[in-house]
């Protein structure tokens, strides 16, 4: 039993870290990444498709991605649902393709976004700190219900706080990636 809320700790706490991964490829840096768009979706026939299921997408250089739609309708919808995203880049058509430029980052931008980043790390934290609590009120659960001994239980919230520590120090490490990304000239 103990076991199980040890496995689910540390399933539901990596994949809170990966989920933090996820989202900060959506974040802009310094050179062009194909995960800057992934996530944008595109009026297809009157239904939201994936940019990747309507269009090609390939980085040209290390500023500017190139958008190649499959049909040569879509350039107006991808266009568009470029134009719509929270990303404020402007894309360049050129007959079926469609070019985004990254403009160089500013300082005071780099800065904006590395709180940003911070705060997305703090967010996981906690959603990791969630995650021991939970784990801890099950062990204490079943001490309550003497389905384990108080030496298992102790032990196993011991196991559950260094897992915590160790999915945190990997947030960590990751915002430290990014953050040097950013920062980058």
């Amino acid at each position: 039993m103990l076991n199980d809320i040890k496995k689910d700790a540390t399933t539901r706490m990596a994949k809170s870290v990966d989920g933090f991964r996820q989202e900060l490829t959506k974040l802009r840096t310094g050179r062009a990444t194909t995960a800057l768009v992934d996530h944008l979706k595109v009026n297809y026939y009157g239904s939201d498709m994936p940019l990747s299921q309507v269009a090609t997408v390939s980085v040209a250089d290390a500023r500017s991605l190139l958008i190649t739609p499959w049909e040569k309708g879509m350039v107006a919808a991808v266009e568009k649902a470029i134009l719509s995203s929270d990303l404020g880049l402007n894309p360049n058509t050129a007959g079926t393709a469609i070019r985004i430029n990254l403009p160089p980052l500013t300082e005071e931008r780099r800065k904006e976004l590395s709180k940003h980043v911070h705060a997305e790390g703090e967010n996981s934290k906690v959603a990791i700190r969630n995650i021991r609590r939970d784990a801890i009120q099950h062990v204490k659960e079943l001490l309550k219900e003497k389905q384990v001994t108080e030496d298992d239980a102790r032990r196993a919230e011991d196991e559950i706080q260094k897992l915590t520590d160790k999915h945190v120090k990997d947030v960590d490490d990751v915002v430290k990636a990014k953050e040097q990304e950013l920062m980058a000239v």
